[in-house]
């Protein structure tokens, strides 16, 4: 398991934190200290705890002891078989050797021929890609799509689409229309990769970028992002200690990545693999 990173006030919080990442208990966890707050005047702390965990590795039993265990297993069941032999009594239910047929021979089994190397096996056909298809039918596909998810769960709502050229959003309008968001906007890009699939994969296109967005709620999370990076970067270059922010959609990493760059006296960079992806927010380099 990968080490996960977090931040805290305290280091309590920090753990907090990576064990909502792990999705464990404390016991399952272990923790690395990184960096523990400063105190300063009148009680207060300055900076903040940084810590590393991850899911505590299962110790695996040693072969040595696997296979006394086996070797012991068969022992006992030879000697207990042959308690039973001595007895000269046999159960009426015990099973006898399997057989193949009526003549109790076992039918020889059939050897598989053996698979061609990779390299020797015929390669895969491409599927062509063909002509190019029309955006308006990408653009319809999302619409219809997409009303039909609205209806499905009794939602009032007015689906629309807007295009620009090869780029389109379709605009999911109404109220109470949270369903449709989720948590962190995490409904929201699965809604958006299944219209993807069912009015682009399906229709063969491969130009035309479409995006959902419901209720705008994309412009106000990037808003809510925006001001989010601005405070984190006014803290480290006050603190001059990096930040590391929690995992983020590839989405909202960019929305930071874009608003940092024009700030001087701090630099953005992206670790991890998704979907533990973070952003680290840094002094810059003189």
């Amino acid at each position: 398991m990968e080490w996960v990173e977090t931040t805290g006030r305290t280091i309590d919080e920090a753990k907090n934190a990576a064990l909502e990442m792990l999705g464990v208990d404390v016991d399952d966890a272990e923790f690395e200290i990184l960096e523990e707050p400063k105190p300063g005047l009148f009680g207060r702390t300055r900076g903040e705890a940084r810590v590393r965990a991850r899911v505590r590795p299962t110790q695996v039993r040693p072969k040595t002891e696997r296979r006394d265990r086996r070797r012991g297993g068969r022992s006992e069941g030879n000697r207990s078989e042959g308690s039973r032999n001595e007895g000269g009594r046999e159960r009426s239910g015990s099973k006898g050797p399997r057989t193949g047929g009526q003549g109790g021979e076992r039918k020889p089994r059939q050897e598989r021929a053996p698979r061609a190397p990779r390299e020797e096996r015929e390669p895969r056909e491409e599927r062509p890609k063909g002509d190019p298809v029309d955006p308006a039918v990408v653009g319809a596909q999302a619409v219809s799509f997409l009303e039909g998810v609205t209806n499905a769960f009794g939602l009032s709502a007015k689906v629309v689409l807007v295009r620009e050229d090869e780029e389109m959003e379709v605009q999911v309008n109404g109220d109470d229309l949270g369903l449709l968001v989720g948590p962190k906007g995490n409904t929201l890009l699965a809604l958006q990769d299944l219209t993807r699939v069912v009015a682009q994969r399906r229709l063969g296109d491969h130009d035309t970028r479409l995006r959902v967005d419901v209720a705008g709620y994309r412009e106000r999370r990037r808003d809510a992002l925006s001001r989010f990076a601005m405070k984190v970067a006014s803290d480290v270059m006050e603190t001059g200690k990096p930040r590391v922010l929690e995992p983020m959609a590839s989405a909202d990493r960019k929305v930071v990545h874009d608003t940092l760059a024009e700030v001087a006296g701090v630099s953005t960079r992206s670790r991890g693999e998704d979907p533990y992806r973070q952003i680290v927010v840094e002094p810059a380099a003189d």
